[in-house]
């Protein structure tokens, strides 16, 4: 199963489902690992609250959470107390830095609007937007490197979140018109993504940058509260609410990311 680094990838929910039918089953449960794309290092963004665990977000992880899916199925049987014969079959030659254009595989699209790893290391930040009434590019050629909503306008949009220099990314204004999902047929404004320097980029920071400039700009447009679904942090949306930046935002939760490295690190498989 090829995983993309993001909580809300629904792929390591289904396998955590599964482990725990295999558990209930007493059968034996075999986890051939694959690479993190966006790398096994960097973690990022709050972790899910307690008790408000679903299906897009299925353990108490952060946004971008730099595990393999073999580390994290070891982390759920761990964690959730599954009575259950786990076999990870660890890859050879990977190491946590990598990305995956780095390891000398062909990248298969993991689904329909997952199309490269330009666009998986944009989705922990872009994909949070998606349950706002914003397009994230599904319906056109670029899932998640565009976004935007025929009431933004392109030229103001890319003008404000430039002047917030975010490390590694520009925004260039665009208009595009998705043939599918969201706005399907309505000429949307907004902006292309362009990733400059990934050594750099934090796509977490970058999509609550966004939100924040949202907020500021279209309070009575943008839906805030939506945008807490896939964040899964009262915390963070209290914060977002009052207007708080992006470095308030990430103190907030430092502790539990911190938490969170310290948890994960008895699972890691990989130097």
């Amino acid at each position: 199963i090829q995983d993309i680094g993001t909580r809300f990838y629904t792929y390591i929910s289904t396998l955590g489902l599964a482990m725990e039918a295999a558990a209930e089953a007493g059968l034996r449960f075999v986890v051939l690992d694959r690479p993190n794309p966006i790398n096994g290092v960097d973690v990022a963004g709050p972790v899910t609250d307690a008790g408000s665990e679903s299906f897009t977000a299925y353990h108490a992880l952060p946004v971008r959470h730099g595990m393999t899916v073999g580390e994290l199925a070891r982390m759920f049987r761990h964690e959730r107390g599954l009575a259950l014969d786990l076999v990870v079959i660890r890859m050879e030659g990977w190491k946590r830095p990598m990305y995956y254009d780095a390891t000398g595989l062909r990248w298969i699209n993991p689904s329909p609007n997952m199309r490269s790893l330009a666009q998986a290391l944009l989705y922990p930040g872009i994909g949070l937007l998606e349950t706002t009434n914003l397009s994230v590019g599904r319906g056109t050629d670029t899932p998640f490197e565009v976004f935007g909503a025929p009431w933004l306008d392109e030229r103001e949009l890319a003008l404000q979140l430039n002047g917030l220099d975010l490390p590694g990314v520009v925004f260039v204004p665009v208009r595009f018109t998705p043939d599918a999902s969201k706005f399907a047929g309505e000429e949307c404004g907004g902006v292309n993504i362009l990733v400059v320097n990934r050594e750099t980029f934090q796509p977490v920071r970058t999509g609550l940058a966004i939100a924040r400039v949202l907020r500021t700009a279209h309070p009575e447009r943008w839906e805030l509260e939506a945008y807490a679904r896939l964040l899964v942090s009262e915390r963070a949306l209290t914060l977002l609410r009052d207007g708080a930046g992006v470095d308030d935002l990430e103190a907030a939760w430092s502790g539990e990311l911190e938490a969170f490295r310290q948890r994960r690190a008895r699972h890691l498989l990989y130097e």
